[in-house]
């Protein structure tokens, strides 16, 4: 049976978490990822000759598995992966972690029940990597990226480098064009590579297909995650270095110079002061400053890009991340960015949100780099990405939409107001080679002024009304419907009361028409595209490539449509596919179209879920809507008798008053409490009042507790038959539920949202207007005369004399 992959990889993450005590979680990071990939290997190639990995006798993650408990338990680990590193030339990569290392991992027993602890959460049956994937869609890649962003999270800030956040790198990875390689050959490069995770990116923009990576990393520890990342993500050849780039770079050609590669992408270490540390710049045998300049001695950022510049193939494109201060910092960086111009190398600049990165806040910026046909560039094309971003916890993070809204831009070389444009070189040349991107976009949005005469004389300003010229485009009437032409020449009047504004929107036929519009647009997108798409899902679709047409296509349907946000459309389906729609598609992948049921118990009763067919009002609404019917009705019932109840409470409960005999301490009445009250004064003619008010009590409770009794019955009635239905649905009746009731409202109802927000900016901001120039300055005065002549008449008669 599939479980929700969301579930195992957070439960995956918190039980790691739990062990790894007071360690840093930089450091226990190398133990849980050693052993995710001794486990992968043996679950992918244990006992098969083909395998590209030598697994010896005694040495799998099974053998791992019956160390559990014992006290050389540290020790018989590291003997495992020395055999594995033994024999398959990994000496120094996947043997570093030291498991027998007491002050990281505790003596004796605390050894003992740690490492056999993090061995039981390996042990999971449903982390089995024998059929993985390796396609960047599978449950090793999900669940190792959730791992990677959760160890840079919780890190310490100077030891976060192993990880460029996954969004990021795929911007990288997207604007240099990779996937317009068509050959295996074709070379990916990263000087500064960390983990691996960018290259990786940039690898899984072209699959199926291969490419050659390459990558040097300065941290052995560091270096020994990427080979490890490299053979978990099934790309074994890849040439992974330790080394000082800057210094030593490792790839070179037969003559001693610098490799030349397609593609370099990298995320170096910001503004490093050793960058020059153990060879000379000035004497560089690489070359890779000449003609440029030196850069500062304290500062390497144009150390790395440089060498970035030195490594490209004369058609060879790149991307590096590096902090905004490389745009406009002077002296010697001036002096290089200006020879760096005028290479024309530079094809865009990217601005990105601060605080994205882990161990720093600072902005940063992505340097686009192509050498192919930059004789031709006539500009550097600029996009101010900083204010597109979510919160996540204490960082910033991309968003879908706000990826594919910066590929999109920058791919297309598309102008958008106060978000990117093409800078030419003329233009940058008069601003002293200055890259600061604020030069050239402006992202102020224009200021809501007051406008005084409005204010002195009444009426609203028509450059205010005239601003919101894209909804007259739409709703062209409905303009001349809500403002009137006032006696001044550059204002309106409001031409309807104005606690009648929504309503006159809402209901007028612009309005009413162009909803229909856009609900059809999603309908017709849903019968021609996501149905079949949705239909067409078997154990062999790809996740991820399915949600990718699906959004492209809802993209395309959007693209052209006045006052929608084709992103921000697209972003619902985005995060519904997070929440809720990747669960549900690796769930029938893995199980076909099954309304499997598990048992869980909840207050000591035992219940049944499905979790594809969730909530279960999907089922009630299909099969059992009078049912439910009933039982809101019932629910209204018993929501007015309650209330009726507590009225007679508050009423009569008080002090002396007819029911204070029969309110209890929390100020409700009981059944017991009246019936008793009722027996003691059934005789007495002096309290029949009170009886009377009694028995109206009496009565109001007995419909109370015979309504609850009802709604009980039918609750339990209605999930019975839910259970029951569970249990008889067919794998037809399974995909309506799920593709049409479930995906499909969903994504409607968000969308219908999204559209409905559009209107309510509409209303707000007429309001707005409306309320702001409702009372010029002569009417105020006029009021305060008024005001202080009544206060005046009011003092005369006190006999209060001024």
């Amino acid at each position: 049976m599939a479980v929700k992959k969301s579930d195992l990889y957070s439960s995956l993450w918190e039980s790691c978490n739990e062990l790894r005590g007071g360690m840093d979680a930089s450091q226990y990071k190398d133990y849980v990822l050693s052993l995710l990939f001794v486990k992968y290997i043996s679950d992918k190639w244990y006992g098969k000759d083909d395998a590209p990995i030598v697994i010896p006798d005694g040495a799998s993650f099974y053998d791992i598995v019956a160390l559990k408990g014992k006290a050389d338990i540290g020790d018989q680990i590291n003997k495992i992966i020395q055999k594995i590193a033994n024999e398959n030339d990994l000496t120094g990569v996947i043997d570093l972690t030291d498991f027998n290392d007491e002050e990281k991992l505790g003596k004796w027993k605390e050894m003992v029940d740690r490492l056999s602890k993090l061995i039981g959460i390996f042990e999971n049956p449903n982390l089995n990597f024998s059929h993985n994937r390796a396609d960047g869609d599978d449950i090793l890649g999900d669940a190792y990226e959730y791992l990677m962003r959760h160890f840079a999270t919780e890190s310490g800030k100077s030891k976060w480098q192993f990880y460029t956040p996954a969004e990021v790198s795929r911007v990288l990875a997207k604007v240099i064009g990779v996937e317009k390689s068509t050959s295996s050959s074709q070379t990916v490069y990263d000087p500064t590579c960390g983990s691996g995770s960018l290259l990786l990116k940039v690898a899984d923009e072209v699959r199926p297909r291969n490419l050659t990576l390459y990558g040097q990393e300065m941290d052995n520890a560091t270096k020994a995650l990427a080979v490890m990342n490299m053979w978990l993500h099934n790309y074994p050849s890849a040439e992974i270095w330790k080394g000082n780039t800057l210094a030593n770079p490792y790839f070179k050609e037969q003559d001693g110079q610098l490799k030349r590669f397609d593609y370099v992408v990298a995320n170096p270490p910001f503004s490093t002061k050793s960058w020059s540390n153990w060879f000379d710049p000035s004497n560089d045998v690489y070359q890779r400053f000449t003609g440029y300049g030196i850069p500062p001695a304290k500062n390497g950022d144009y150390a790395f890009l440089l060498h970035i510049v030195s490594s490209l193939k004369s058609t060879g494109k790149g991307a590096v991340i590096l902090p905004h201060g490389v745009l406009f910092r002077g002296n010697a960086e001036w002096e290089i960015r200006k020879n760096l111009i005028k290479t024309w190398y530079i094809k865009g600049i990217i601005g990105l949100p601060a605080n994205l990165f882990y161990g720093t806040g600072i902005p940063a910026c992505i340097i686009v780099l192509d050498k192919e046909d930059a004789e031709h560039r006539k500009g550097i094309f600029m996009i101010d990405a900083s204010k597109w971003f979510i919160k996540d916890g204490n960082k910033n993070r991309l968003r879908e939409q706000d990826i594919h809204k910066i590929v999109d831009t920058f791919t297309n070389f598309r102008e958008v107001d106060k978000y990117a444009r093409m800078v030419s070189f003329d233009e940058i040349e008069k601003n002293d080679y200055n890259l600061n991107i604020p030069r050239y976009i402006d992202t102020q949005e224009e200021e809501d002024l007051q406008d005084l005469t409005a204010h002195l004389q009444g009426g609203i300003p028509a450059h205010d009304v005239d601003a919101l010229s894209p909804y007259w485009s739409v709703y062209g009437l409905l303009k001349s419907t809500l403002f009137k032409p006032d006696t001044k020449p550059g204002y309106y009047q409001l031409a309807v009361d104005r606690d009648t504004i929504k309503e006159t929107i809402y209901m007028h036929d612009e309005f009413i028409a162009y909803s229909k519009t856009l609900k059809s647009i999603f309908d017709r997108r849903v019968e021609e595209i996501i149905i079949p798409e949705c239909k067409a899902i078997t154990t062999k679709t790809q996740p991820k490539k399915f949600i990718h047409t699906l959004g492209e296509s809802i993209l395309e349907y959007y693209s052209d449509i006045a006052l929608v946000d084709k992103y921000a459309i697209y972003q619902h389906l985005m995060d519904y596919r997070n929440e809720t729609m990747k669960d549900d598609l690796y769930m029938i992948i893995e199980d076909g179209r099954k309304a499997t049921l598990t048992e869980t118990k909840k207050w000591k009763e035992t219940v049944y879920i499905c979790d594809l067919i969730l909530p279960e009002d999907l089922v009630i609404n299909r099969y059992f809507i009078n049912e439910k019917n009933t039982l809101t009705a019932l629910e209204g019932q018993l929501e007015t008798i309650t209330a009726r109840i507590e009225e007679l409470a508050e009423e009569h409960g008080w002090d002396e008053w007819l029911l204070a005999e029969v309110v209890n301490d929390k100020g409700k009445l009981t059944k017991a409490n009246v019936t008793n009250r009722m027996k003691a004064i059934k005789n007495s003619a002096e309290d029949i009042e009170e009886y009377n008010l009694l028995q109206e009590c009496l009565t109001e409770l007995e419909k109370e507790a015979d309504t609850k009794s009802q709604i009980k019955a039918l609750q339990s009635k209605l999930s019975k038959n839910v259970i029951d239905t569970y249990r008889t649905l067919t794998g037809d009746e399974i995909q309506t539920l799920v593709i049409n009731d479930k995906w499909i409202g969903a994504l409607d109802a968000r969308i219908s949202r999204e559209i409905d927000s559009i209107s309510q900016w509409l209303t707000q901001r007429i309001v707005q207007l409306a309320e702001r120039y409702s009372s010029p300055l002569p009417q105020l005065t006029q009021k305060v005369a008024d005001y202080e002549k009544k206060v005046q008449e009011h003092l005369k008669t006190m006999w209060f004399s001024f």
